[in-house]
């Protein structure tokens, strides 16, 4: 159906007492997972709409790996399943204008999922309309991803497997593919992720040929919500990476990507820590008239910079020193320390 069809389906529900329930999703490679909830979400009303996201817009959320499926083979499936009434393909990245159109009366989504951690325009949308949001249970160890991992054996090499999360220039970045190129780190990195759309660091990823993904964090500097934090997680599971990253990520970094890659995320700091911790570490070297500094390789932790330490290099801080010239010091070493790190990662 197009979105105005569902809105008069939607329409005619409504004029007899009854509900729609609507829900969005890829629904790439279908499992028992997605049955169950359809079943569930369908249970909630007398009809169910199922948006599905065009591949272009599956590419821009999931990578250029997915999807598996065309839209119009999804859709064919998904219609022929007796719990969906509708489908309707979209190709923006969010269902936003379609929640707008619409006006369902419910709008279900799966247990991977909180109220809170939903995409913010969509749930504005959903608060507008007046639509009753119902989560519900997620059906253990069954995903798209999983499968698709099962199908691979891509993971079952020696290499290492790098995501990298960085928000600015990406020296440290081509100084990791440097390392690759030259043969001292056995390693690939799997996926690049920034909340900057337009950083160097994504151009250098592309460059590369990394496939590289820009995950909206919002318009505060300081806050990475539950939606971003839960789209990082899940561009991680899917690369299959086996060890995190952090270049210069400008945000904080919490949970669930903290729980399920424990011990297997690393960030390089402009100091010699546990000293100058956070923001501005040269700048804190220099008015502590500190004789060195230095980076700091290390496990993060919900903690700011306060993980297992795993290398240190020494800079010396020199007379007449500016942060930026002691800074790109430091970073001269970071280049050198970082790769060596993860070439003994398996160590």
């Amino acid at each position: 159906m197009t979105a105005a069809q569902v809105r008069y389906l939607r329409d005619e529900l409504h004029a007899q007492g009854k509900k729609l329930v609507f829900t969005n999703g890829c629904f790439d490679l279908l499992h028992a997972g997605h049955v169950r909830y359809l079943n569930e979400a369908r249970a909630l009303g007398d009809a169910m709409v199922v948006a599905l996201n065009s591949d272009e817009s599956v590419r821009e959320l999931k990578g250029p790996t997915r999807p598996i499926n065309s839209e119009n083979d999804r859709a064919e499936v998904m219609a022929a399943l007796r719990a969906v009434d509708a489908v309707v393909i979209f190709g923006d990245k969010r269902a936003t204008a379609l929640i707008e159109t619409i006006q369902p009366h419910i709008y279900a989504k799966g247990g991977d999922y909180t109220v809170d951690s939903l995409n913010p325009e969509e749930r504005a949308a959903l608060d507008a309309a007046g639509t009753a949001i119902r989560i519900l249970p997620l059906v253990p160890g069954r995903s798209t991803t999983r499968t698709v991992q099962r199908m691979s054996c891509e993971g079952a090499g020696s290499r290492l497997r790098i995501g990298v999360l960085g928000s600015g220039e990406g020296s440290n970045l081509r100084a990791i593919l440097a390392a690759i190129t030259a043969g001292t780190l056995q390693a690939d990195i799997s996926v690049a992720l920034s909340d900057q759309a337009d950083s160097k660091f994504l151009h250098t990823a592309r460059e590369a040929g990394v496939p590289a993904i820009h995950v909206d964090g919002g318009p505060n500097p300081r806050r990475f919500g539950d939606a971003a934090q839960k789209e990082i997680a899940e561009h991680l599971q899917r690369a299959q990476v086996d060890v995190v990253v952090l270049i210069g990520f400008m945000r904080i970094l919490k949970e669930p990507t903290l729980s399920l890659y424990a011990d297997r995320i690393v960030n390089v700091h402009p100091s010699l820590l546990p000293k100058h911790k956070g923001a501005n570490a040269p700048q804190l070297a220099i008015e502590a008239g500190d004789a060195e500094t230095g980076c700091t390789v290390h496990l993060v932790t919900a903690e700011i910079d306060a993980g297992r330490i795993l290398a240190q290099a020494t800079v010396p801080v020199l007379p007449g020193d500016t942060p930026e010239k002691l800074h790109a010091r430091i970073k001269e070493q970071e280049h050198k320390l970082l790769p060596q790190v993860l070439a003994e990662w398996r160590k």
